[in-house]
């Protein structure tokens, strides 16, 4: 018995067997998130006293049907099993069967017992036994499977101390396998493998020889003796199609001995449900209503805390401005860490809202519904019916969209998701596109009924959903990324949620977006705050040169130091890059500042308001140029003497904005999804280009 020492656990399952649901049970808040070495899928472990003298580790491995892997995550599973080097190898498994679905999920449980290692089957929701009409003989499936059983319901905390009591005695468990398959395929071809392998377990030898091409571990010899075996491919497909049937008899000789349904007394809403929510019409149209009480909630619930947040750090900025000791360090305490911390922060209403309608709608069974409903719509863009609620979670905000793209299984319908999401018009698009459409688009109505800017606003969401289809259909032709061109959802049973389970979810997305995305977020604050606040030797002297200039105006303080700030921005080094590319930008009809405004809001789109706000010196109290709209509305470009924010201008900025990425947190989590600066990189340049071409045809269009 190991005492006072780290036990290795792992939890394996199928999918919607509640794994999650034991894994949290058993390990609570003493959890941790990493990733499985060079791959994106996330690696969960957490802390479990199993008894006064043992701890466990517990893994728990992504959700599989089979260890003979067709995906990367049952990929995971195998080398988790089979890679004794593996930090994760297990001195004991878990396997979590679901009561309903017993003869499916003892097919893993089979394969994985036929590994020899000590396992447990631990036979979920069992509270739901009686509802469903179902009697299980435990002490005879006990015996037919050589293997301890637990009866447990996670949900409701039934038969976990069962369960920690018979880990403790793990070491007398029964390893002996369920299935012989050498007896009932091929004794000679099996008994050349015991020679070859005489290290390993019959069946472990045999995962060896079928998935050699899905194991990165395997050493150069074991390579060469694999490949003798597999010089006869044909032979060893057939009998790995013979392996599953034998597997599936002796699943179901057992199943009749142990397991039955009396259907007379199971009472079962989920066919009328399912005939409901998955119809051709009413499916979408309950879809619908849903997303609009998220989107809706999300919008109301998370204003009040983001605008608490907001003020809370900008007083905090102003209070560090006011106590601390004038110079650079307070300047850059004041105005670019306590605002990059901010920045981080204030997406945490929208994320933690978001998730908890997602974990929500996972929990109760619906959102396998809605996948289900969407797919085959979604096929004709090269993505899935799962990438509908990342799609359309991007009106809220794209960061925690992109967060949600997780449970697309399939890597290139995931990355192309990942990839479009953006153009999706998010709230943080809103500020930018309000105060344009007010200058530049009459507040007329149409047919008397329809508000022409309330129309033009409707168009530049439809634009930007038609974008990332449109980029979707272009990335599926042009991506060779192998794909597993297959789709399969499983529709678990409804249930109601789990708040434990939620909460979980809510607080590990949360901490992945803060420590994940928000050190990147927070170092380009402050490289920004940087650019603005430093400058060439005219940036230096502004004082002085803007000083003499003025010294017979007799300028209120006031207006002078508004000037020496203006001054100061246009010379300092953002100001001179702006000065830089105002030949680029020129085509789209902007000057430098505006340049320096597009240049500021890199950060997030909103800034772009704000830049403009400082350049246009109306920030200060006393400015009797009135609000940015009416400084705006009366700026006027020295050259043509016309206004700078006319139609051509407006529309060209509009369009830029809806297509431009211009969003750090976006790209911080791309690269943290994709695990490489290769996809937002290329993200930022073609989203970048495609918004320059557009906003410069539009410019010399209208103007």
């Amino acid at each position: 018995m190991k005492s006072n020492s780290l036990l290795n656990i792992a939890l394996v399952g199928n999918p919607n067997t509640g794994k999650t649901s034991l894994f949290n049970q058993l390990t609570g808040l003493n959890q941790k998130v990493g990733n499985y070495p060079g791959i994106t899928v996330d690696k969960k472990q957490g802390k479990c006293k199993i008894s006064e003298e043992l701890t466990a580790e517990i893994t728990d491995l992504p959700g599989t049907y089979s260890i003979n892997p067709t995906t990367l995550d049952e990929t995971i599973v195998l080398e988790t099993l089979l890679n004794k080097n593996n930090d994760s190898y297990p001195d004991l498994v878990i396997v979590v069967a679901e009561v309903e679905n017993l003869k499916r999920n003892l097919f893993l449980f089979s394969q994985i017992k036929d590994l020899q290692f000590p396992s447990i089957l631990v036979i979920n929701m069992s509270d739901q036994m009686a509802r469903k009409g179902i009697s299980i003989d435990i002490d005879a499936l006990k015996k037919e499977l050589k293997s301890e059983i637990v009866l447990v319901s996670a949900r409701k905390k039934i038969g976990i101390d069962d369960l920690k009591k018979e880990i403790e005695n793990f070491e007398n468990w029964n390893t002996e396998p369920i299935a012989n398959i050498s007896d009932k395929i091929d004794t000679v071809f099996f008994e050349d493998i015991k020679t070859t392998f005489p290290e390993f377990s019959l069946y472990k030898s045999w995962l060896l020889i079928t998935q050699q091409k899905n194991l990165g571990f395997l050493s150069r010899e074991l390579h060469q003796k694999i490949t003798a075996f597999n010089t006869e491919s044909e032979k060893i497909k057939k009998y790995q199609h013979k392996e599953t049937i034998y597997r599936y008899q002796i699943i179901n000789e057992i199943l009749k001995k142990t397991y039955a349904v009396d259907k007379n007394e199971a009472t079962d809403l989920r066919s009328k449900l399912d005939r409901i929510l998955t119809h051709r019409i009413f499916g979408y149209l309950i879809f619908f209503g849903v997303l609009m009480l998220i989107f809706q909630s999300i919008f109301e619930w998370a204003s009040f805390p983001m605008d608490l947040i907001d003020g809370f750090f900008a007083n905090l900025s102003e209070l560090a401005k006011t106590n601390l000791p004038k110079g650079t360090f307070t300047n850059l305490i004041a105005e670019g860490v306590i605002p990059g911390i901010g920045g981080v922060v204030i997406f945490i209403p929208q994320i933690a809202i978001l998730f908890m309608f997602i974990a929500t709608l996972e929990e109760t069974g619906y959102m396998s519904r809605v996948v289900f409903l969407m797919d085959k719509i979604m096929r004709k863009f090269g993505m899935s019916g799962k990438s509908i609620i990342p799609l359309i979670s991007g009106t809220a905000c794209a960061i925690p969209a992109i967060m949600a793209s997780r449970n697309i299984s399939d890597w290139k319908e995931r990355l192309i998701t990942i990839l479009v999401i953006p153009f999706t018009t998010c709230s943080a698009r809103l500020p930018v596109y309000a105060i344009l459409i007010a200058l530049i688009i009459p507040d007329e109505r149409v047919f008397g009924i329809f508000n022409l800017q309330g129309l033009t606003l409707m168009g530049l969401y439809l634009l930007g959903f038609a974008a990332a289809i449109s980029s979707a259909i272009l990335l599926h032709n042009v991506l060779k990324i192998k794909t597993q061109g297959l789709f399969v959802i499983e529709m678990p049973n409804y249930k109601l949620p789990s708040f434990k389970n939620i909460f979980y979810e809510v607080v590990e997305k949360t901490k992945a977006f803060v420590f994940g995305a928000g050190k990147i977020i927070l170092a380009l604050s402050i490289i920004l705050w940087f650019l603005a606040s430093n400058g060439s030797a005219k940036f230096k002297n502004a004082t002085e040169f803007v000083t003499a200039q003025e010294s017979t105006n007799n300028l209120p303080d006031a207006v002078l130091n508004k000037k020496i700030a203006s001054y100061r921005l246009e010379h300092s080094y953002i100001g001179i890059m702006g000065k830089v590319i105002e030949p680029v930008i020129k085509p789209m009809g902007y000057d430098w500042k505006i340049g320096i405004a597009l240049i500021s809001s890199f950060a997030a789109r909103e800034v772009f308001i704000g830049a403009l706000a400082t350049i246009y010196n109306v920030e200060s109290e006393g400015e009797s140029n009135g609000t940015i709209k009416e400084r705006m509305a009366a700026e006027v470009d020295p050259i043509s003497g016309e206004k700078r924010f006319n139609l051509a201008t407006g529309m060209s900025l509009l369009l830029f904005y809806a297509f431009a990425m211009q969003c750090i947190g976006t790209l911080a989590i791309v690269k943290r999804e994709t695990k490489s600066w290769k996809w937002p990189i290329l993200q930022l340049t073609g989203m970048g280009v495609l918004a320059y071409l557009v906003a410069v045809i539009t410019y010399t269009i209208l103007s």
